[in-house]
């Protein structure tokens, strides 16, 4: 089946520069720049958080032609844990097996970004519908060859604990399990994610 591991938080946000600024105070780690989605109109920067995952900060890219973002950014008004990403070392069989188990994780589709300093990163992904768990379900994520981007994320946070709220625990529960993901998920009025950090400014919560 392959392993199933937390490939990254995405925290996402209206406006980067400010929620960058802002972030690595409260982490105490200086945020490190990844690069332009081209042709989704995104940027981001990148914290590593440990056992080789790593926090995404997804923002509007300023000088980017205009796009229809992902991830509800633009929806949005204020930064949140809007999803997260589970690596998978064969994508096609995992999307194969959630499929047969009930659960369609969405389409596969191929991306790649370049780093600040010049490598292309190219990664395949499935993400499935926007109303299927609203983030609290996360999206499949499969690098290949390519060089992991928490290599490259600035060190120094560790992440502690992550978990869910939705309306219908039951339901999600049911589409991780037909992801072979774990994840606690407890009843709540509205979807949610909230990861706590061990930082050099101490533990830090995020939802």
């Amino acid at each position: 089946m392959g392993r199933r591991v937390i490939d990254h938080l995405v925290y996402a946000t209206p406006e980067l520069a400010p929620t960058v600024r802002d972030l690595g105070r409260r982490l105490g780690v200086e945020l490190t720049a990844g690069g332009r989605h081209v042709g989704l109109g995104t940027m981001n920067f990148l914290a590593a958080i440990g056992s080789g995952a790593y926090l995404e900060v997804l923002g509007p890219d300023p000088d980017a032609p205009a796009h229809t973002p992902p991830f509800g950014l633009a929806g949005l008004t204020e930064p949140r844990l809007a999803t997260w990403a589970v690596r998978v070392s064969d994508l096609a069989g995992a999307v194969e097996r959630a499929r047969a188990a009930g659960y369609d994780p969405g389409e596969i589709r191929s991306m790649s970004r370049r780093r600040e300093d010049g490598v292309l990163l190219e990664w395949r992904l499935a993400y499935p519908e926007p109303d299927s768990g609203d983030g609290v379900v996360p999206f499949l994520i499969d690098w290949g060859d390519s060089p992991h981007p928490s290599a490259g994320a600035a060190p120094g946070a560790e992440l502690l604990s992550f978990g869910g709220v939705h309306p219908r625990p039951d339901l999600i529960s049911a589409k991780l399990a037909a992801l072979g993901v774990s994840l606690p998920v407890t009843e709540g009025p509205r979807p949610a994610l909230r990861a706590v950090l061990r930082t050099p400014a101490g533990e830090v919560e995020l939802s």
